[in-house]
């Protein structure tokens, strides 16, 4: 898998590619955000397969990593984007978003602690999944506190989501609220019903419709 990996700080930006290249993929690192685009856009070389962008870029230190690769993939629809950031930032997660075609993902750095983590969200992002931050998915259902529909969620079934929207089947919930399958598929309908949200069985859907509904 081809990747272009845009960070500057040298020694994250480092690790992070060895990291990668250990695991059998082809790294392209940038510390800047007209590198990242150029890197993205590039004609004369093969199309990358993943992103993974730093936000806050030089030259300006905003969001010009984030703006990059929303140009990129508005430029080549369907370019799978993993955003990394030290701050959980909700509008980040809704320009992310708004194309609703998956292929996603928004960590807080601290994530990329943990390789085994980074790693299944590369490759899930990288097959056109969408992977959350659990962080970013409660600021995400906090803001959605004044409608009457998330407020109507049982704590359960808060939980229950809030599992759903970092990407975990039925059966992944189920392990990590220590439920059956069968328990945890009554509390999913039940949420979607209060959402008004129709059900679907494909995980990457399912968390697509749950956030888009969250960002609203």
């Amino acid at each position: 898998m081809r990747v272009v990996l845009a960070e500057d700080l040298f020694l994250l930006r480092d690790g992070l590619t060895r990291t990668l290249r250990e695991h059998g993929d082809e790294v392209v690192a940038v510390d800047n955000g007209p590198s990242l685009l150029r890197a993205l856009l590039e004609e004369d070389e093969e199309a990358p397969d993943l992103a993974v962008v730093d936000v806050r870029l030089p030259p300006t230190y905003s969001d010009e990593g984030l703006q990059a690769a929303l140009e990129a993939r508005r430029r080549r629809p369907g370019l799978p984007v993993l955003v990394l950031s030290q701050y959980v930032e909700t509008l980040y997660a809704n320009e992310l978003l708004a194309g609703g075609d998956g292929a996603v993902g928004y960590l807080l750095k601290d994530r990329i602690t943990h390789t085994e983590q980074f790693l299944d969200a590369v490759r899930r992002v990288a097959a056109g999944g969408t992977v959350m931050d659990p962080q970013v998915v409660s600021r995400l259902l906090s803001r959605g506190d004044a409608r009457g529909t998330i407020g109507s969620l049982t704590p359960r079934e808060r939980d229950v989501l809030e599992l759903m929207a970092e990407g975990r089947s039925n059966s992944s919930v189920a392990s990590c609220l220590y439920l059956s399958e069968s328990a945890v598929a009554k509390h999913v309908a039940s949420i979607f019903a209060k959402l008004g949200i129709s059900p679907s069985a494909d995980a990457n859907r399912r968390v697509l419709a749950v956030l888009a509904y969250l960002k609203r």
